[in-house]
């Protein structure tokens, strides 16, 4: 009988489990279909004046099927005309790299179409669709007007020193620094200026005879006006391009700003036209690493090319730069470094067998 009584209570308890697995099965509750959105898009709907090298992104609600955010779904438009990039997709942001700067003040159309999916399959509700217009002018941005400073190849403050043997060609300048602040050069003195076997032109110093002294305060004025002007071109065509890292690009004309140092660990090529002017605002340094080349096509000259740079420059080793320097600091030439252009520093220039060459 307690068998009996133990047996019926084990079926009791089964039954219990079954009746509540089944009311379990028969009251299921599903989950919520959660629809993705878009958070932010940059540069922002509407939008004016963006920088030319802008890359166009949307962030999302959530986590997207990475295969669903491609070329296809992500597209960015000028006109009827597609804008030719690389799309790329991390985290919840989808990202549109144009292969080439986009066109100046010219109106562009980014578009997220519903075949973008969440993880579990579902599509966004419907197409998204931005718009917005670049910045820049289609006038020839203007020359940095060098003033008396454009007389000389390289102008400084307080120290020109070199160590033998340089090959320069155009005239130095230092002031209000001493003729003694020139080192390295076996000077031979002459009436108002000095030369140098190294130097094919003059050097001059603030303690020489009349009119060198006041000639050269001059064109430190007018070197510190050229780097005022430079450093205040408004509407930037392109801002913070390669985050400072602008090594293996091409660059055409323009404006480019950057608030922090500038590097070029591989070569660049600046390509444009004879009278085509780029201004490169820089707010901190600018290094160029050791046998790197700046070259130029295209017809670009290195007369037009403006290098304004508050913190240091330092060209590495052997390397080649073209281009005007207006440094805030300064300019250091390593073993062997070569310019088409000026080296213009508010502070020293140091060099160290070099190739100077003022450009035409």
């Amino acid at each position: 009988m307690m068998k009996f009584k133990n047996a019926l209570s084990v079926l009791a308890l089964l039954g219990a489990v079954l009746i509540g697995g089944c009311e379990k099965d028969n009251d299921p509750k599903p989950k919520p279909v959660v629809i993705p959105t878009v958070l932010s898009s940059s540069p922002e709907n509407n939008s004016v004046g963006n920088a030319r090298n802008s890359e166009v992104s949307f962030v999302f609600s959530e986590e997207m099927d990475p295969a669903s955010i491609n070329a296809s779904t992500f597209t960015v438009m000028q006109g009827a005309a597609a804008v030719p990039g690389v799309v790329t997709y991390s985290g919840t942001t989808a990202v549109f790299t144009p292969s080439a700067p986009l066109g100046v003040n010219t109106l562009y159309t980014a578009t997220i179409t519903t075949g973008a999916k969440n993880l579990s399959g579902h599509a966004l509700a419907a197409n998204i669709v931005k718009n917005f217009t670049t910045g820049g002018t289609t006038v020839t941005l203007a020359v940095v007007n060098l003033g008396a400073s454009g007389d000389y190849v390289i102008l400084a403050k307080t120290t020109i020193t070199n160590v033998a043997s340089s090959a320069i060609t155009g005239d130095l300048g230092l002031s209000p620094a001493a003729t003694s602040f020139f080192t390295g050069f076996a000077l031979t003195n002459a009436t108002g200026f000095a030369t140098s076997a190294q130097v094919t032109g003059k050097l001059y110093g603030a303690d020489m005879v009349s009119p060198t002294p006041i000639n050269l305060t001059t064109a430190v004025n007018n070197m510190q006006t050229a780097y005022t002007d430079a450093a205040g071109r408004p509407t930037p065509d392109f801002l913070a391009l390669g985050n400072g890292n602008i090594g293996g690009k091409t660059l055409a004309a323009g404006l480019y700003k950057w608030t922090n140092t500038v590097t070029l660990p591989s070569n660049v090529t600046i390509s444009g036209g004879a009278d085509d002017v780029w201004i490169f605002q820089i707010a901190g340094d600018l290094t160029v690493s050791n046998a790197v080349n700046i070259t130029l096509a295209g017809g670009a000259q290195a007369k037009n090319i403006f290098w304004q740079v508050a913190g240091t420059v330092s060209l590495g080793t052997t390397s080649h730069f073209e281009g005007i320097i207006l440094s805030k600091t300064g300019i250091t030439f390593k073993t062997g470094a070569s310019i088409n252009g000026r080296a213009l520093a508010q502070t020293a220039v140091i060099l160290d067998q070099n190739a100077v060459t003022m450009p035409q």
